[in-house]
């Protein structure tokens, strides 16, 4: 076994490691940050533009149709909850007597409101439509644009006693202020 490692270092006796460092060039790391901040700008711009919520291709509901999303993750009891109207409404938001872009905008302000003071429950009331040409127009453009925001994790018809078909429950995600004071409420329990 000597043998062979003698012979082993006869044979790599001149050569000379290569360098393993990684050579980054100061444009790279430039390039880096740039698309980083590309990406940020990108967030940020959908997060407060509307224009994602289209005013075109909507699937029309009937008035009296039931509203239902839920994104994947969320427990189900969490939904049935919702869906059974046994969340407190910490805020409602009346969009009839709306156009179409004046109720996208008030949506997107309204999610923004609720995020600000840490609301997780509320109900928005596009009506029923009945009286819409075509029928149910706002509650359909509506329940299309809800699955869309971010913040929402889900959304229900309400009950009888909040509006029925012609209202809708949603369940907003903690805003960030919520997430760090329950990190920080959990840290003092295990402390």
């Amino acid at each position: 076994m000597s043998d062979e490692f003698d012979l082993f270092q006869q044979e790599v006796a001149g050569i000379k490691p290569l360098k393993q460092d990684a050579v980054v060039s100061a444009g790279d790391s430039l390039n880096e940050a740039a698309k980083k901040a590309r990406q940020k700008a990108a967030a940020e711009h959908l997060a407060t533009s509307q224009d994602y919520l289209s005013l075109e291709n909507v699937t029309l509901l009937h008035p009296d149709d039931v509203v239902s999303f839920k994104k994947s993750g969320l427990q189900q009891g969490v939904f049935k909850k919702l869906r059974l109207g046994k969340y407190e409404i910490q805020a409602k938001l009346d969009l009839h007597k709306f156009r179409l872009e004046k109720a996208r905008s008030e949506i997107i302000s309204f999610i923004k409101q609720c995020q600000k003071l840490n609301i997780r429950s509320a109900l928005i009331i596009p009506g029923k439509g009945h009286n819409s040409d075509p029928p149910a127009l706002l509650k359909s453009y509506v329940s299309q644009w809800l699955p869309q925001i971010d913040a929402v994790l889900a959304i229900h018809s309400a009950q009888t006693m909040h509006g029925g078909t012609g209202a809708i429950y949603v369940l907003l995600k903690k805003s960030e202020l919520q997430k760090l004071d329950n990190r920080e409420r959990h840290a003092r329990r295990l402390a």
